[in-house]
């Protein structure tokens, strides 16, 4: 249960017997699927209400192909204040319904998630709504660093490594700093996205920010075609060691698929990516390359969760993917 004025919950820590002997290490899983917005999204975006947007607000407005869009919703109704939540058409209507049901009003702009967020920055001046962004505010990556302070809790020993999915880079800068804060500023970051919506990788490998022309993934939640600056500037840091890789949609979607069979657990596709990490075999292969050490320590993945995925959107992935 959340502590009063807070409102995600202190996740399980659980470890996988399966994804362990696939990886060689023990493997703990952050079950950010089990927070009341269905993602990790609600910890950064918590925090970001409770400083910016209290009672008397004239409301929020978020721009969100869905998560951080369900987190929006759930704090507004907390907080009894209107929201209205601007999702790109690539949105799916399970993810539009469930807005709706938390008592937000949704309106779809454009075709991708910069196109929604120019309206919903358009909205914060003609309204005077607080605008809650998806992942680019100190305020949501303080809020995200909870995340790590709780695996420090429970964790006996330091992690060899951390797994996490990326988007527009709002986790991954709430990992770095929790980890510097509990003094794991060491541990490698495995940085997991699918191809087609890589907008982190593609600013590592050329070392600078770069937009992609489009998102061709299917992992729509993870659809920033620019990465936030402050993870790009943490990429470039010579003592915060973080590894950027891909996975394809169909590696995703496996991951998700197996996780399903072996955990009990459906999330989504962006969740997928991070999964794939241990699934694909990518922590062996990163062990051959000397990027990662042998033997490893405990391995971290935080899984995000999603609220934008059923059995039926599934079957759909399957369909599109498996040809």
């Amino acid at each position: 249960m959340a502590s009063p004025g807070v409102y995600h919950v202190n996740t399980p820590l659980l470890e996988s017997i399966d994804m362990s002997r696939r990886a060689g290490t023990a493997v703990y899983l952050k079950m950010e699927n089990s927070q009341p917005s269905g993602s990790f999204k609600i910890r950064g975006i918590g925090h970001l209400c409770q400083k910016l947007a209290g009672p008397g607000s004239k409301g929020v407005v978020c721009s969100s192909g869905g998560n951080a869009g369900m987190a929006t919703a759930y704090v507004a109704r907390k907080l009894n204040i209107p929201a209205i939540i601007i999702v790109p058409s690539s949105s799916p209507e399970l993810v539009v319904q469930k807005l709706r049901d938390q008592g937000a009003t949704v309106r779809v702009v454009g075709k991708v998630w910069d196109d929604a967020n120019t309206e919903a920055m358009r909205l914060t001046q003609t309204d005077g709504l607080t605008y809650v962004p998806p992942f680019d505010n100190p305020l949501l990556w303080q809020g995200h660093a909870s995340v790590i302070r709780e695996i420090w809790a429970c964790l006996p020993v330091k992690p060899g490594a951390v797994v996490v999915s990326v988007g527009g880079g709002g986790l991954l800068c709430g990992v770095v700093e929790g980890m510097r804060e509990v003094g794991w500023g060491s541990v490698p970051i495995l940085a997991m996205e699918t191809e087609g919506a890589h907008c982190f990788n593609a600013a590592v490998k050329t070392g600078r920010i770069v937009t992609l022309p489009d998102i061709t993934s299917e992992a729509k939640c993870l659809g920033a075609k620019t990465v936030c600056q402050r993870a790009f500037d943490y990429s470039q840091e010579e003592n915060c060691p973080i590894i950027s890789e891909l996975v394809s949609d169909k590696q995703a979607l496996e991951a998700v698929e197996t996780f399903l069979d072996e955990e009990r657990v459906l999330v989504e596709l962006a969740c997928g990516a991070s999964l794939a990490a241990v699934y694909s075999g990518l922590i062996q292969k990163l062990q051959d390359e000397d990027r990662l050490p042998r033997p490893l320590g405990p391995l971290v993945v935080i899984v995000c969760g999603g609220s934008s995925v059923n059995m039926s959107q599934m079957q759909h992935l399957k369909k599109i993917l498996h040809t």
